[in-house]
């Protein structure tokens, strides 16, 4: 309970917290806002009644937890009137349903829309009971309100355990709130509950996670939108806790140990930092919004200006300035993969940084560049704006044969880049090539022919790539996918019984080379995995032969201990007989 918030009674408003008054049911009561003008309404199951003198504005009401403003004017059966804000000319201002006021009220309250008068009778229960108030409110007296809602101010407990609360003092824009890797920029303004300042900042930068100034304020930004501002009361525990704090200089005031502080915050803008790679190794930190929401893929021709730098902010590339942007396609190894990834969640016109660890950039060799040596293992930074680009066309935009054409082109792409041993790019390659043919419902007779011949050859080069990256189980699944198509593929058998025996299923391994070898006896390779599944065979078996050879060796020597023991225990203990037989 909060001491700055006083309860209705009698003639004035109390300075005491007025324990009497606060009700135990914090929420919503059964009924609902609804009613006519001059209706009389009951309002749940206690006997609060509401009729409506004048509606208000909108569906919108007041929660728990909301700092609502109101005019009143109080009364007892007899008409006899005991306060009124009317008179006093100030509107009375406390917090929904957290017991600053009878129960009466925040039941009744909870229904209105804003700008709506309503007449309510309170009985005793949900007023000030057996007790009353005197001199003025008599005991079990049923009260009369007329009440006008004239606004409120949301609240909300953004910690959910009510150690931060928060009230917008005004509405910022769009949707969007920042998130833990982002930069904001934040005017704030701190100060204990009775007004003293503990600290202001004109602007200050931060990334969200990293905080500033106290741990509240790290959570609160994160609830706000662009130009939002917001009043956060903020509990000991979020702000400076058990030991406060002792500013050494300045107009700032000490934060006494376990002192509830209230900071005012705007948030100015921010810059979003989005994880380009799962292992957060490319990071890209946006500095102007782009157009649209369309962006490039794979094969996408691209036009950007971008600068180059080390950690110590030396240049070491410069590009795209002058008359004419840089271009390169994507998935082309024409630029390092962290620029590659990053272009590709980029609109036309955004303007960014690049963080890009070594793995996504030149790794650990040392890279003479145009301005600059960049030594082996470096992280590196690009300012990059993308200035235009050309998406590859989709499937859905090409011809039957235009599928075809471009299928067989993305095949040989995988095929130079397996020849030079890029393995994962030529695996995505041959993925790519397969979806232009997959589905070939609109083809005609000769184009399935066609597109049969591809989508093999697609996934047995595939098959290939996976057995190189020793993905064995997604090679059984591709070199099946040939077999149901092609149930007398050898190279899909061989690949197929490859896997197998590195993941030991020896005998779908021996079956896969016996088919494979009474479709072509005279096949080279199959003989040879033949004879290297016979070895692997003999080696297992004579592994199983030691394992179990050990395991009855260990039986036999404890079970030679055990009747040892037991005849050591048989000579050493007397035998013994009952002394009460």
């Amino acid at each position: 309970m909060e001491d700055d918030f006083d309860i209705p009674t009698a003639g004035k408003f109390n300075e005491t917290d007025g324990e009497d008054a606060i009700g135990d049911d914090m929420d919503a009561p059964e009924g609902g806002a609804g009613g006519k003008v001059g209706e009389e309404k009951e309002i749940g199951k206690d006997g609060l009644k509401k009729n409506i003198l004048n509606e208000g504005d909108g569906w919108d009401t007041p929660i728990n937890g909301d700092e609502v403003e109101v005019h009143y004017v109080g009364s007892l059966l007899d008409g006899t009137r005991f306060d009124s804000s009317l008179d006093r000319e100030l509107p009375f201002k406390f917090k929904l349903g957290l017991g600053h006021v009878i129960q009466g009220w925040d039941d009744g309250i909870k229904t209105m829309k804003k700008g709506e008068k309503s007449f309510f009778t309170i009985p005793p229960a949900l007023a000030y009971g057996e007790s009353g108030s005197p001199p003025t409110i008599p005991p079990n007296a049923t009260l009369q309100f007329e009440i006008e809602l004239l606004s409120w101010t949301k609240v909300k407990d953004i910690s959910k355990d009510g150690g931060i609360l928060k009230t917008i003092v005004t509405e910022g824009q769009n949707w969007q709130t920042p998130k833990d890797p982002d930069e904001v920029l934040v005017k704030y303004e701190a100060r204990l509950e009775d007004g003293s300042l503990v600290s202001k900042s004109e602007e200050v930068e931060f990334t969200v996670k990293d905080g500033c100034f106290c741990p509240a304020l790290s959570k609160a930004v994160k609830t706000m939108k662009k130009g939002e501002k917001a009043l956060f009361t903020v509990k000991p525990q979020y702000g400076f806790g058990e030991n406060g704090s002792d500013p050494s200089s300045g107009d700032e005031c000490v934060v006494p140990p376990n002192t509830t502080i209230q900071i005012t915050v705007e948030l100015v803008s921010w810059k979003i930092v989005s994880e380009v790679t799962t292992d957060k190794k490319v990071l890209k930190k946006i500095l102007k919004e782009g157009e649209g929401y369309d962006r490039p893929n794979d094969g996408a021709i691209v036009q950007v200006k971008l600068v180059g730098k080390l950690e110590d902010g030396a240049v070491f590339v410069n590009k795209g300035h002058n008359e004419t942007p840089f271009e390169f396609k994507i998935d082309e190894e024409q630029v390092i993969d962290g620029i590659d990834r990053s272009v590709k969640t980029m609109k036309k016109g955004e303007v960014a940084v690049l963080t890009i660890h070594p793995e996504y950039a030149f790794g650990s060799i040392e890279s003479h560049q145009e301005s600059a040596i960049i030594p082996a293992n470096s992280n590196v930074y690009y300012d990059i704006e993308l200035i235009s680009f050309e998406k590859e066309k989709d499937t859905w935009e090409l011809s039957t044969q235009e599928k075809i054409e471009t299928s067989g082109r993305k095949k040989e792409e995988g095929n130079t880049l397996f020849k030079r041993q890029k393995y994962e790019r030529a695996s995505k390659r041959y993925e790519k090539a397969l979806s232009f043919v997959e589905y070939d419902s609109t083809f005609s007779d000769d184009e399935k022919q066609e597109a049969k011949i591809l989508k093999i050859s697609c996934n047995l080069n595939n098959a290939a790539c996976k057995l190189k990256l020793k993905d064995y189980k997604q090679t059984v699944k591709l070199c099946t996918k040939v077999l149901d198509a092609d149930s007398k593929n050898v190279k899909a058998l061989y690949r197929r019984a490859q896997a197998y025996i590195q993941l030991v299923d020896l005998d779908l391994a021996e079956m896969d080379i016996r088919k494979a070898l009474e479709i072509d006896p005279k096949n080279r390779d199959v003989k040879l995995e033949y004879k290297l599944l016979k070895e692997k065979v003999k080696e297992y078996n004579k592994k199983d032969a030691q394992f179990y050879g050990n395991i009855f060796t260990k039986m036999n020597k404890l079970e030679h201990l055990q009747s040892s023991n037991g005849a050591r225990k048989q000579e050493t203990v007397p035998m013994t007989i009952d002394s009460k037989a």
